[in-house]
């Protein structure tokens, strides 16, 4: 039996709906008889069945209400004045990466102080020396090789 793409809509519809608030008996037969109906695999079947009323938001079939979720505002780890620090640190140990660098700003920031290379607070000290290593990598490396053109 052939429906016309209306007539399946229609079928679809009706069925979707018997569909949600049936047990699983019930859901077993109600798919049988759509295949039926409307020739469909018994997966886009119950596919169809199953997202009935919900809103697609790509052809990825995304399910859901069609929200953009909102991004959760942080505030910002390190200021200006703790990226500048730890540019001059990072420019002075020969651009190393993150995870080298981590471990060893405890080391280097006080003899860069001694020698009069850098000049810092103790809140911008505080935040380097509780720095992480995946933090330094993500947050500015890419920014940091882009700004090093001294």
């Amino acid at each position: 039996m052939s429906l016309k793409m209306n007539e399946r809509q229609a079928v679809t519809k009706v069925l979707a709906e018997m569909y949600k608030t049936a047990n699983k008996k019930q859901k077993k037969s109600i798919l049988n008889e759509f295949i039926e109906l409307a020739g469909y695999d018994r997966c886009y079947a119950s596919y169809l069945l199953r997202i009935h009323g919900k809103h697609p938001i790509s052809s990825k079939a995304l399910l859901g209400k069609n929200k953009k979720k909102q991004k959760r505002l942080r505030a910002k780890e390190y200021d200006n004045e703790v990226l500048a620090a730890l540019k001059k640190i990072w420019a002075i140990m020969d651009c190393i990466c993150g995870k080298r660098l981590a471990p060893i700003i405890k080391e280097v920031v006080p003899i860069l102080e001694i020698n009069a290379e850098i000049e810092i607070s103790e809140t911008t000290r505080d935040k380097l020396y509780n720095g992480d290593s995946r933090n330094y990598e993500a947050r500015w490396y890419h920014r940091m090789l882009n700004m090093l053109a001294i």
